[in-house]
């Protein structure tokens, strides 16, 4: 009969500091202190599991305690060597904190350190998942490990470093064990592989180091699973597969590609065999998030760090690439989401088959639907819509025009220029008797397309009688007939003149800024439209209504002196409603007993309405 068979990750349990796989900076730290012979009473080894701890922990006792020690070689072959590799040691206590968490359990220790070392130079405590013990045990253990006595060393080790005391943990010297790499896994597993004989390939040696997280202790005791599978031919990565219920790359990358296209019946036939081949459901929507997860680093880093991030060989990278070139990133991030919810939905419901194949259908409609929402998202910006765009710089508003001061004296006599619509100016100079919001009246705006038909088919004067028409209010309308100029009207702006500045100050800051944006935007189909009201300037072009209103107030009396014709106008004075407009105004609304504004508005002609809405005023009856 053969001898009891010793699991490959005992067999090749490291059994000096040198045979230790990485963790070089604490194999160097370890042996400067031994050859130094700076001993500290208590340590600290934390780190993921199967990185090392408790074999460095048990290395770095046999060579304190070897006959030919301290020494970073210890021989192997004296009692104390052979009794800590076998795990059965006097002077080496090994405890599992994990069953012995209690405070019984700490004072029983506390009673045995008094006592020295029997055959061993030192008396060393191994205490494995020290986070485990209690607070209360943590405490008896407290002051002993701060003064132990002499000859006698604790070494701690945990995975779990935070839940320990701060207090336990300022009394010992740290080491912090970090990951394996994956080429330093593959290396140690290919060398047990050729002593022990099995036949693996390369790939399937990189996937068990990728299966294992960084820890060696779960990729040996893997290869020592897969050992039995050693046949005539290789064990490769779809036998690691196979064994671990993953999927293999190759079906994994044909049900992303039918995702990719929008091919759902296909995504379906693929789906079925996946699940009638034993795979769980929240294991297929894993494996397919790692997928896309590798697929959204390829794209989107750079091409030196990809196989350290996605751990894949170099055929499947290339593989990976092609398929980057079918998608796009946000794309990727929107599978990535929707699967994520659908792992949460599976594990919650009592039908995972249904909710799987719900997801596999509305993932393989995404990506079609995101490309549409792209292309809608980008025809609202164009046309002006309400969508925000995405990952697109702020369009930036050039300075709104501002008026340029009168000059002091009067311009020399000069031709009548020819009409024309000015350019807006951006003068940094303010007049005087400019109210400080006239400077900047509109917000940014996203700039919109021409509009030919109503720019260039009609005159200045038809565009401003359909903006007058589209004016709600009866007394805005006729305020802006009377007292208001248009400068330029067209889909990129619009600018008006105001002859009276309390008139200014509604259509800038006041109660008729809307109502008037909202005739603007009306006017062009589209929203946000630029609008400036502003006083008349000296180069304006003053431009008459097609249809005069019926009231218009008393025109300016021409000067009687002639003089030469100047493209400017005299200074302006505040100007007042006609007299007559007023009277007429208080005659009528005193008749009238308390109803709302809005109603009452259509009782009267236009003139009473004006005065009533530019006065922000009501009607009473005395």
């Amino acid at each position: 009969m053969n001898e009891k068979y010793i699991p490959l990750y005992r067999k090749y349990r490291p059994q000096k500091l040198d045979e230790i796989v990485g963790q070089e900076h604490i194999k160097k730290a370890l042996a400067n202190a031994i050859n130094m012979d700076k001993i500290a009473h208590a340590y600290l080894f934390t780190g993921p599991r199967g990185t090392g701890k408790t074999s460095t922990a048990r290395i770095f006792a046999k060579s304190l305690n070897c006959v030919n020690g301290p020494t970073v070689d210890p021989c192997g072959v004296c009692e104390n060597c052979v009794d800590i590799t076998n795990s059965v040691p006097m002077d080496v206590i090994e405890i599992d904190a994990a069953s012995n968490r209690k405070v019984e359990d700490a004072q029983n220790i506390l009673e045995k350190v008094m006592y020295a070392p029997v055959n061993s130079r030192y008396k060393i405590y191994i205490i494995d998942e020290v986070h485990m013990l209690s607070t209360t045990a943590f405490n008896a253990l407290l002051k002993t490990l701060e003064e132990p006595p002499e000859n006698v060393i604790f070494i701690l080790a945990t995975t779990e470093v935070h839940k320990v005391l701060d207090t336990i943990k300022s009394r010992c010297q740290r080491f912090d064990f970090r990951r394996i790499t994956t080429d330093d896994i593959v290396k140690h597993l290919r060398m047990i592989s050729d002593k022990e004989k099995i036949n693996i390939t390369d790939d399937a040696l990189f996937t068990i180091a990728k299966n294992s997280a960084g820890g060696m202790r779960d990729s040996i005791a893997l290869l020592d699973q897969l050992s039995v599978l050693d046949g005539s031919e290789a064990i490769t990565t779809d036998d690691i597969n196979s064994l671990l219920g993953r999927i293999s790359f190759d079906v994994l990358s044909e049900l992303a590609e039918k995702i990719i296209n929008s091919k759902q019946p296909d995504a379906i036939e693929v789906l079925e065999k996946i699940y009638n081949s034993g795979n769980e459901p929240v294991q297929i929507l894993t494996n397919l998030l790692d997928y896309f997860k590798n697929l959204l680093i390829i794209k989107n880093c750079r091409e030196e760090i990809i196989t350290e991030l996605t751990q894949l060989n170099d055929t499947q990278i290339g593989k990976l690439k092609e398929q980057c070139k079918q998608i796009e990133t946000h794309q990727i991030v929107f599978l990535i989401e929707k699967i994520s919810n659908y792992i949460k939905e599976v594990k919650t419901t009592n039908n995972p088959r249904l909710w799987l194949e719900v997801g596999i259908i509305d993932l393989a409609n995404l990506t079609e639907n995101t490309t549409l929402l792209e292309l809608q998202n980008r025809i609202s910006r164009l046309e002006g819509g309400a969508v925000q765009p995405v990952n697109v710089a702020a369009y930036k508003t050039p300075p709104a025009p501002v008026m340029k001061p009168h000059s002091a004296t009067a311009p020399a006599p000069q031709p009548v220029p020819q009409p024309k619509i000015p350019a807006p100016k951006t003068s940094d100079d303010t007049p005087h008797s400019v109210p400080k919001t006239a400077q900047n009246v509109v917000e940014e705006f996203t700039p919109m397309p021409k509009s030919a038909g109503l720019t260039e088919a009609g005159s200045l004067a038809a565009m401003w009688e359909n903006l007058l028409q589209n004016i709600q209010s009866v007394p805005t309308r006729a305020l802006l007939k009377q007292w208001a100029n248009p400068i330029k009207i067209d889909a990129d702006g619009v600018i008006i003149t105001m002859k009276n500045e309390v008139l200014l100050k509604q259509f800038v800051e006041g109660n008729k800024r809307k109502m008037l944006e909202t005739a603007v935007d009306a006017l062009f189909s589209q929203s946000n439209t630029k609008v400036i009201v502003r006083l008349p300037q000296a180069d304006d072009v003053p431009v008459a209504p097609v249809n005069a209103p019926k009231h218009s107030a008393p025109a300016p009396a021409p000067n009687k002196t002639p003089e030469p014709q100047v493209n400017t106008e005299p200074e302006h004075t505040p100007l007042e409603p006609p007299p007559e407009v007023v009277q007429e105004a208080r005659e009528e609304a005193i008749k009238i007993e308390s109803k709302t504004k809005s109603e009452m508005s259509s009782m009267y002609s236009d003139q009473v309405n004006m005065v009533v809405d530019l006065f922000d005023g009501k009607f009473i009856e005395t």
